[in-house]
């Protein structure tokens, strides 16, 4: 049975910076009942396992996405101007580990969050704009073969974990 990371925010935890949580139509969903009654779904957040407290400022990637903070080409910072990088690239390499200690290939993440954004970010500058881009959680996942879909791409990410499962089950028949 495959299991999948998914940001704690969006299993209902308030987690975010303004210790709120992220549910919405996905968690209503049977998918998603369903999945949780299996117990696929292991929540994690980046940012606490970053080292960061609840709540706390927001912020924004400056200067590019995921790629270019784990490049050092750009930084995560909280409004105002301080830089917390590294709590962010932490968060992340502490995801990849707990994902590849589980064999985890697939996850969901929250979009818009500059760790785990799957398409979008926040522009970097506070204005509440959006720009494309991974945030630093999804870059490092990806970049190591770990699947991540956002939570409007829950039936893509279901698509996805059952072809994994027939992949393997494929895997596991004895020849005859």
């Amino acid at each position: 049975m495959e299991r999948l990371l998914v940001s704690a925010c969006l299993l209902g935890q308030k987690v975010r910076y303004n210790a709120t949580d992220a549910v919405g139509a996905w968690t209503r969903a049977d998918l998603f009942g369903h999945w949780q009654a299996e117990g696929r779904l292991l929540a994690f957040c980046p940012e606490l396992a970053g080292g960061f407290p609840v709540p706390r400022p927001p912020a924004e990637i400056a200067g590019g996405a995921g790629a270019e903070v784990l490049a050092g080409a750009a930084e995560v910072i909280e409004q105002g101007g301080k830089p917390v990088t590294q709590f962010f690239v932490l968060g992340a390499h502490r995801a990849l580990m707990e994902a590849q200690r589980l064999g985890i290939r697939a996850a969901i993440l929250k979009e818009g969050s500059p760790s785990c954004g799957v398409h979008l970010l926040y522009q970097g500058d506070f204005s509440g704009r959006m720009k494309a881009g991974r945030g630093v959680t999804t870059e490092l996942l990806e970049r190591h073969g770990i699947r991540v879909f956002s939570e409007q791409e829950a039936e893509l990410a279901a698509a996805f974990v059952a072809d994994l499962e027939r992949q393997t089950s494929a895997s596991h028949r004895p020849l005859s």
